[in-house]
């Protein structure tokens, strides 16, 4: 059964309100929707190259994916077969940039931090 995209204004994960914020972490939660963003983020690509590029993840997953991508907006398929990021999809790409710097910066503290066990330190 195929599961419909999260969508403000819906019960989602987090939010029995669905919340706008809410509904979008549950859809971006999602595991590989992300990586398809990231992967669109340049340019349109057809399914197989898309698969490949995502680590070969099953098709059945990318499918539903793209399905669930699209329902919301995020993704379009083109005449020609291959997916593209829609507006709204570049928007969520360059909103989620902040996040990327933000996690960076994070790793490397964490790492700054480890002890030579490879674990995180134990500060407050």
């Amino acid at each position: 059964m195929m599961m419909m995209a999260p969508r403000p204004g819906r019960s989602v994960r987090g939010s029995a309100t669905g919340r706008p914020l809410m509904a979008a972490l549950d859809l971006f939660g999602r595991r590989w929707s992300l990586r398809i963003v990231w992967e669109l983020r340049d340019s349109a690509l057809g399914f197989r190259a898309l698969q490949r590029r995502c680590e070969d993840m099953s098709s059945s997953v990318l499918r539903q994916r793209l399905t669930e991508l699209a329902d919301a907006r995020i993704v379009e398929q083109l005449t020609d077969a291959s997916y593209t990021l829609t507006p709204l999809g570049h928007e969520a790409y360059h909103a989620l940039r902040p996040l990327i710097r933000w996690s960076d910066k994070w790793s490397t503290a964490l790492a700054e931090t480890a002890s030579p066990s490879g674990e995180a330190g134990s500060g407050p």
